[in-house]
């Protein structure tokens, strides 16, 4: 066989059976492969940020490997931003990427570039193919690299004619590797510190987010009293009714701060110490206090889970969050608040939610606290354009389990494209774009770092308004049903039938702020 067809068959045969492509003429081979090889599903994007954004979304939720199969230098840099997040999520990602034939390369033909040192950027494991014969093996080992631990993001690139070429037989299914357990003397230590009463504070990141993880450690938190905190910038957290309580560190360091005054010790768990996402003037970028010290029960990498569990041995269920939402809206003006509210009310059980609402997210998230049991999956690397084809990935991982992009209307542009796809594939997510036609976080970043007076041309590198950003038109050109609401009773209305029937769909939530000034 030849060595796309060698190359799908081993990725089926170790468990990657989604391919998010965005191809060119140096992988047409594995595209014709793709109608050879059973177990293999191929979804089209229309840009390579959504593939790379949506193999996270997909490891995310299944903790498994997608491929993505881009194209050239060129290709694979359209999709670093995600792959970035990607990273910082710690996914595992087989990451394909074509190159120009062998005999081609010395030419520098337009698309030629420096690929493989694109990929270092973001990939823990970069494997260059040197042979159609080596296909096998190394598509074998690409996808046993993604799983780390922890995940990552693991290339090869391949030149075209070793697609073409014959190449032998399928590659092995190798073993994938399990996150060590630590061992005993650091779980001992864990318990000393806890039983000292030394103002102990738990901070969770990584797989230890995720229900079995924060079920130990609220045990552990409601036995000893120690306060339990999460990663703002966790892959996935598992939250909602039923879940214990654990706190989300604050975005601001002004809020962070007085959150972790009394921290003497922390725990961590699959986590480095909280920092602030910017330095700031006259602030330290670490959250919690200079006296602080810090000891880790579980590196990245490691089962923070398996630790957790084995301190919490013993100890009896910790109290859990009720069923409580707000009230719906039934009237009023549309805020982040009566967004929240809303949503909280009507978000249905198991919901997985993607969120990039920036700086709206403070009113929303805590309101949702209370709903039905649920998956937040933040921004992990900071890099924007990733709310929309995370919700893409998640759904494709998790048929049956509705899916939530809550999104900003300046982000969604970066990465737009991914509303296609899930029309395409019939994907049920429901997209909420709050448009409040403003880069506001700009706004609030710019007052921050002290230059606090914003000029005509300052003001207009933050303003989306002119001309402004019309969701409506723009989601039914990609296939996606949309309406616009513009108060709280209207988005209310709006969510509850969206959440209800199947199918993607897209609500512009038009904030005041987004909307004309009266003439």
């Amino acid at each position: 066989m030849n060595g796309a067809e060698c190359l799908l068959r081993t990725l089926v045969a170790n468990g990657v059976d989604l391919c998010l492509a965005n191809p060119g003429t140096s992988e047409m081979q594995f595209v014709s492969a793709l109608d050879r090889v059973p177990g293999m599903r191929g979804v089209l994007c229309l840009y390579e940020g959504v593939c790379s954004g949506a193999a996270d979304g997909y490891a995310r939720m299944s903790n498994r490997a997608a491929a993505t199969l881009l194209h050239l230098g060129p290709g694979l840099a359209n999709g670093l931003s995600n792959f970035h997040n990607a990273r910082k999520a710690r996914s595992p990602i087989v990451s394909i990427i074509g190159e120009h034939a062998t005999q081609h390369l010395r030419y520098d033909a337009p698309l030629s570039a420096d690929t493989a040192a694109f990929a270092r950027t973001i990939s823990s494991a970069v494997q260059v193919l040197e042979s159609a014969g080596q296909m096998g093996a190394a598509a074998a080992q690409v996808v046993r690299a993604a799983y780390g631990p922890p995940g990552q993001v693991s290339s090869l690139l391949i030149p075209a004619d070793f697609s073409w070429s014959e190449a032998g037989s399928p590659g092995p299914v190798l073993a994938r590797p399990t996150p060590p357990v630590p061992e005993t003397a650091r779980i001992e230590e864990a318990r000393r510190l806890l039983a000292a009463g030394s103002r102990t504070a738990i901070f969770l990141s990584d797989r230890a987010m995720l229900e079995p993880g924060i079920a130990a450690a609220g045990r552990i938190a409601s036995a000893t009293g120690a306060k339990l905190f999460v990663n703002r910038f966790g892959a996935r957290w598992s939250t909602g009714a039923g879940r214990f309580a654990a706190c989300r560190i604050p975005y601001f360091p002004e809020m962070a701060e007085p959150m972790l005054r009394d921290c003497g010790h922390m725990i961590l768990v699959e986590a480095e110490p909280p920092v602030s996402f910017f330095a700031y003037p006259n602030r330290s970028s670490l959250l919690a206090p200079e006296s602080c010290h810090y000891f880790t029960l579980a590196t990245i990498g490691e089962d923070g889970t398996a630790a957790l569990e084995a301190l919490a041995d013993g100890l009896p269920p910790a109290p859990v969050l009720d069923f409580n939402p707000p009230a719906p809206p039934d009237r009023g003006e549309l805020t982040p608040d009566s967004i929240g509210r809303a949503i909280a009310a009507y978000l249905p059980e198991g919901a997985i939610v993607s969120d990039e609402m920036v700086s709206a997210s403070g009113d929303i998230v805590p309101h949702l606290i209370h709903s039905h049991p649920w998956e937040h999956l933040a921004v992990t690397g900071g890099a924007i354009g990733q709310g929309l084809p995370v919700a893409l990935g998640a759904a494709l991982s998790s048929p049956g389990r509705k899916v939530v992009a809550l999104e900003a209307d300046g982000s969604a542009m970066y990465s737009l494209q991914a509303l296609w796809t899930m029309a395409r594939e019939s994907l049920d997510v429901v997209t909420v774009i709050l448009a409040n036609r403003r880069y506001q976080i700009l706004d609030v970043e710019m007052k921050r770092t002290g230059a606090a007076v914003l000029g005509r041309q300052a003001e207009s590198m933050i303003d989306i308004s002119n001309p402004p950003l019309e969701w409506v038109p723009l989601a039914r050109a990609l296939g996606v049903p949309a309406r616009q609401a513009t108060t709280a009773e209207e988005f209310s209305r709006l969510f509850q039938r969206a959440v209800a029937e199947p199918g993607p769909c897209l609500i512009e939530a038009l904030l005041p702020s987004g909307r004309p000034s009266p003439r």
